[in-house]
């Protein structure tokens, strides 16, 4: 008989990776007057028949059924679908389907009910990753206007600062955007930010995917520079590249949902050999939603790499010490998901990983997330379960949290 896991082992969580889903006022209410007619904002039309196509939704407004929110930015238009609001809806009813913000939970997008819905799940404090800029904020890099673009991202870190968290008594942990299509406007925006205590910024784990600079290519020095000397940490989504991996053009979009976590695997690589780290030992990476499992195999087979191929392959040409060592010293994966991960935490590392909720997306665990821990480390010892919990959150981030009686 398996033994009931024991609740009351796991800590108040702090969760890295949940999302908000924006408020309909978010830009309208910020933007200058001259750009509230072509800057992102909630338009009541009939629903369309959205397509994922390679990480992107292509779809528009149809013309006859009930209406549902569309944001529309410029020529782009986006539904609010039920799959990125479904807390609370059984599996068979979240579909890709829009639907109205009256037809979401409210902790979704108000800050006092996503304290509350916090509270039902053991949650202490939580990060939240965008949801309509997509996970890094690539929405306005497809901007035609830069100068707009880059007031939606200031209007949305303001937004996320001053209202989403600053008004949630310390418990919204705020990640902000930067503009991704200038090196040192991002530098700029993670300063502006970093003064007002924001400790973390959204980046794709794989800008090439984005037609973006790599980060071999020294074009992202200075945004590299300003998240190491104000201890912000760079954040990088599953699925922030937007090209999802697939196996096969005409395979169900299951597969790519099943193998996405290749692309982390893809960018923990690059990171590990770019020599970026090695240069800046103070710079530290979080991938989100990535799960843990697959990584003390990466961790084996880049070592070899680098000395076996080191003839041929260019792995120490620029980095010199065992690329494993950089991960153990600044790189952070989220789970929630992930029995086999835990099992090999030692070879993953117990300093190199934090639980997540993943909240209010159909893959996460409210509001259950405290039972989920506890089934997947709660046997382990208090001291590896508070690290896992909360402890390794904090000590990433900076927080100033309280402790649990």
């Amino acid at each position: 008989m398996t033994a009931t896991p024991d609740l009351e082992r796991i800590p108040p969580l702090v969760d890295l990776d949940a999302h908000v889903v924006e408020p309909p006022d978010l830009w309208s209410s910020r933007l200058p007057r001259r750009y509230r007619d072509i800057g992102p904002r909630i338009e009541h039309l009939p629903g369309g028949q959205p397509v994922l196509t390679g990480g992107t939704y292509r779809e528009a407004p149809g013309e006859d059924g009930p209406d549902v929110a569309w944001w529309h930015y410029e020529d782009h238009y986006y539904s609010v679908k039920r799959l990125i609001a479904a807390a609370g809806y059984p599996a068979d009813e979240i579909t890709m389907t829009g639907i109205t913000y009256d037809q979401m939970r409210p902790g979704c997008w108000r800050t006092a009910d996503r304290l509350a819905d916090m509270d039902l799940n053991h949650v202490q404090a939580q990060m939240c990753f965008p949801n309509y800029p997509r996970f890094c904020g690539q929405l306005f890099l497809g901007g035609k206007d830069r100068e707009l673009a880059l007031s939606c991202v200031r209007a949305y870190n303001d937004w996320m600062v001053e209202e989403w968290c600053g008004t949630s008594g310390g418990r919204l942990i705020p990640l902000c955007l930067v503009p991704l299509w200038d090196a040192e406007a991002a530098a700029a925006e993670v300063r502006r930010n970093a003064e007002r205590g924001v400790r973390a910024a959204a980046f794709s784990e794989l800008p090439t995917y984005l037609g973006l600079p790599s980060i071999y290519s020294g074009a992202w020095e200075p945004l590299f520079e300003a998240c190491e000397e104000t201890g912000t940490v760079l954040a990088m989504h599953i699925g922030s590249g937007t090209k999802t991996p697939q196996a096969s053009p005409d395979a169900p979009d299951a597969v790519a949902s099943t193998i996405i976590f290749g692309n982390s695997a893809a960018s923990m690589a690059d990171w590990m050999f770019s020599g970026v780290l090695h240069r800046r030992p103070r710079l530290n990476l979080l991938f989100a939603e990535a799960q843990i499992g697959w990584i003390p195999y990466l961790l084996e087979r880049i070592d070899d790499v680098w000395t076996t191929h080191r003839g041929w392959s260019g792995s120490q040409r620029l980095c010199p010490e065992p690329p494993s060592t950089y991960y153990r010293r600044q790189m952070y994966s989220c789970f929630f998901k992930d029995a086999v991960g835990v099992e090999l935490l030692d070879h993953v590392g117990v300093d190199n990983v934090a639980f997540e909720t993943d909240y209010p997306h159909q893959d996460g665990t409210w509001p259950h997330s405290r039972a989920a821990a506890a089934a997947q480390f709660g046997h382990l010892d208090d001291a590896t379960i508070h690290k896992l919990a909360r402890g390794n959150a904090i000590r990433l981030l900076g927080l100033d949290l309280p402790e649990p009686q």
